[in-house]
């Protein structure tokens, strides 16, 4: 018996629902000032901010969410102030781009992530995460601001694109796992 088109139709949706559930829309916006990029994000997050901010902060873990790191792990604590270092390959079209980063971390917990390079191939990186309760009835809004200044002219003449490719994709990894850690059973429950 032939399948019809409106059944296929409806198989195909019903096949596709579940990836384009877990697609988080993530406004990224890049500008130029100067020889700086700024760049803005900003989401929702369907978690408690509790679960936003325990993977916003899990640096030890952060190789194994996101893609384009090879290593991340804390080299330092001085009780609210990290020192982490990270390694990896970030990935546009056809170029690659290894990078190692060493970044000072400053968490106020549960409300702001304030970031900057210490070393690595950025001239400069200062970034700031905020998190708030979302306006819906339930999740978290996520707000990033970073400035960007990149040390050769070649890797500027890329800079929008690859910045806002990167934010995002950065951010939806991170959402994928606030969401699959929010939907795990608590230790020890049943």
């Amino acid at each position: 018996m032939p399948i019809r088109l409106p059944a296929l139709l409806f198989l195909l949706v019903l096949v596709a629902l579940p990836s384009l559930a877990a697609t988080q829309e993530i406004d990224v916006t890049v500008r130029e000032a100067g020889d700086a990029f700024i760049v803005e994000a900003n989401f929702q997050a369907p978690v408690r901010v509790r679960t936003a901010w325990e993977v916003l902060v899990d640096y030890e873990h952060m190789a194994s969410i996101m893609s384009n790191l090879e290593s991340s792990k804390i080299a330092s604590r001085n009780g609210n102030t990290l020192i982490v270092r990270q390694a990896g390959v970030a990935r546009f079209g056809i170029f690659s781009y290894a990078f190692q980063v060493e970044r000072e971390i400053r968490l106020e917990p549960m409300k702001r992530i304030l970031t900057r390079n210490l070393s690595g191939s950025l001239k400069r990186m200062e970034s700031e995460v905020m998190l708030a309760p979302s306006s819906q009835a339930s999740g978290v809004h996520v707000a990033y601001h970073g400035e960007f200044v990149f040390g050769s002219t070649l890797a500027g003449l890329f800079a929008q694109s690859f910045l806002r490719h990167e934010v995002e994709e950065q951010f939806q990894a991170l959402v994928a796992e606030m969401r699959r850690r929010e939907t795990q059973p608590l230790a020890g429950m049943q």
